[in-house]
């Protein structure tokens, strides 16, 4: 459903707050990678929780109790839902998508463009696994689309860096 006022879907994240009070510091590959899969989010996602009539939503993202917490509001933060998530499915990707990162960001400052490339795909894979197994997770809950499943994705592992 369109919102007649700006022509965009009702059903969409319209701002969004990470929970980073457990985040000590993050290298500035991450950072980046924080500042746009939050700008990409913001600009483009289908996000509709089950049984809702619309949003647009404020997502407060957090980590709490070895779960995953999307605390969903509508405008002016008036509480519609909190969905709480096991990490517990999540801790083996996360971990290897991790371990493929670092080995991405110090491939990048000295290895052959066909070794970067490699590399990259087994990120890219990796990212993709973590998506998909959050849309599987939601499912029932929420309805996302791909793209909005992998940008909530680098934003889970985000909040994963203890420094």
């Amino acid at each position: 459903m369109l919102d007649s006022s700006d022509g965009k879907s009702r059903f969409r994240i319209a701002e969004l707050v990470l929970d980073e009070r457990t985040v000590m510091r993050r290298s500035p590959d991450v950072e980046h990678e924080r500042k746009v899969a939050i700008f990409d989010l913001l600009e483009e996602n289908s996000f509709a929780p089950i049984g809702s009539d619309g949003g647009p939503y404020l997502l407060h993202l957090a980590i709490e109790e070895n779960r995953l917490v999307f605390d969903i509001r509508l405008d002016g933060g008036t509480p519609h839902g909190k969905i709480m998530l096991s990490l517990t499915p999540f801790r083996r990707i996360i971990k290897d998508y991790f371990m493929i990162c670092e080995s991405y960001y110090d491939a990048i400052k000295t290895a052959a463009p066909a070794q970067i490339e490699a590399i990259d795909m087994g990120r890219r894979g990796l990212h993709n696994e973590g998506s998909e197994l959050l849309k599987e997770r939601l499912a029932g809950k929420v309805e996302m689309d791909f793209d909005t499943s992998r940008r909530l994705f680098t934003l889970i592992c985000v909040l994963h860096i203890k420094g």
